[in-house]
């Protein structure tokens, strides 16, 4: 007979592996909350010892964090390594945005490739309530529920490309241009047809992919990442004018007073 600290080792890191799919999926998101030691173990059929052992090591791993009183929690080690210097890079030097503009384009399409061609129902099923969740804050005009609602439908299309790389990918990359993102769609906001334009984007990605047509969701999402990439050069050019506009008006102004 095997001796038994081996046999529990041996559990955990079944259990172990199983968390870590879970993250690595994203059905367990950077943030998340994981449920009671003891929910957790019923749901996984283990004891609690096993469970905890398994944490240990995913804690080790640096993909899950323990707070004494709060819980444990899922870290972002797997998207903070990318984001963090990029984001630092990005700020540095903005000529890099159109780069990863063109990234975001590749990425995008082929996510919304896949998504059309492996989706399940329960995707299709997320799909929609992402987009009428999306809907809903066009209809009620709330800018800051737009940009929200943006990210988190091009996402949903990310996951449901059941490609485990696209998922954090597509996360990492949010983060590191959302700023340049909730610009841009500020800068929409302000031209009515524009904005009109980015709604029909939006339902012809999500009719493409639900409808099952990969090519047509591949060519919507290129199609859309091409038009934010152009309305953001609008936007910069239109900043550079008024800058320096403000800098004649700088310079003049000494010379009447």
């Amino acid at each position: 007979m095997l001796p038994r600290r081996p046999a529990i080792t041996r559990l955990a890191d079944t259990v172990a592996g199983e968390l870590e799919k879970r993250i690595l999926e994203g059905s367990l998101k950077p943030g998340d909350l994981l449920p009671s030691e003891r929910d957790l173990a019923l749901e996984l059929g283990v004891s609690r010892p096993s469970l905890r052992e398994a944490i240990q090591k995913l804690v080790a791993k640096g993909l899950l964090s323990t707070h004494h009183g709060s819980g444990t929690f899922v870290t972002d080690r797997l998207e903070a390594h990318f984001v963090d210097p990029w984001q630092d890079m990005l700020n540095g030097h903005p000529l890099l945005q159109q780069d990863l503009l063109e990234f975001r384009q590749m990425l995008e399409s082929q996510a919304a490739y896949l998504a059309a061609e492996r989706a399940l129902d329960v995707d299709i099923q997320r799909l929609d309530l992402a987009y009428a969740a999306l809907e809903k804050t066009y209809a009620n005009d709330n800018l800051q529920a737009c940009i929200d609602q943006d990210v988190a439908f091009h996402q949903v299309i990310a996951e449901a490309a059941h490609n485990v790389l696209i998922g954090h990918l597509s996360a990492s990359l949010m983060r590191v241009i959302h700023g340049h993102v909730s610009g841009n769609l500020v800068h929409l906001h302000a031209q009515p047809q524009r904005w009109n334009q980015l709604q029909s984007q939006h339902h012809a990605i999500w009719q493409a992919i639900r409808e099952r047509r990969p090519e047509d969701a591949a060519h919507a999402a290129r199609s859309h990442i091409e038009f934010v990439r152009q309305s953001m050069q609008d936007g910069a050019r239109q900043e550079e004018r008024r800058l320096s506009a403000m800098r004649r008006l700088g310079t003049l102004a000494p010379a009447s007073a």
